[in-house]
């Protein structure tokens, strides 16, 4: 994972994290549209990334092959 997919992924939690908040969801499909809607929010900031740099974000890496490209 890149750093950009690791910021994308926090943004993802904390936009759920506030529309949950301010929601208050009560039942299982109430937290689905919540997580749904954070991640959205997530989804919408990495394609105007994409639209702006003209490269992609996401990347097939993990953690555990970026480590041994380091080593």
């Amino acid at each position: 994972m890149t750093n950009l997919e690791l910021v994308l992924n926090m943004l993802a939690e904390a936009s759920t994290t506030e529309i949950s908040k301010q929601k208050e969801p009560e039942t299982f499909e109430e937290n689905k549209t919540v997580a749904r809607q954070g991640g959205q929010v997530a989804k919408a900031a990495r394609k105007q990334l994409e639209e702006t740099t003209g490269k992609k974000v996401v990347t097939s890496k993990n953690a555990k092959s970026m480590k041994e490209l380091k080593e």
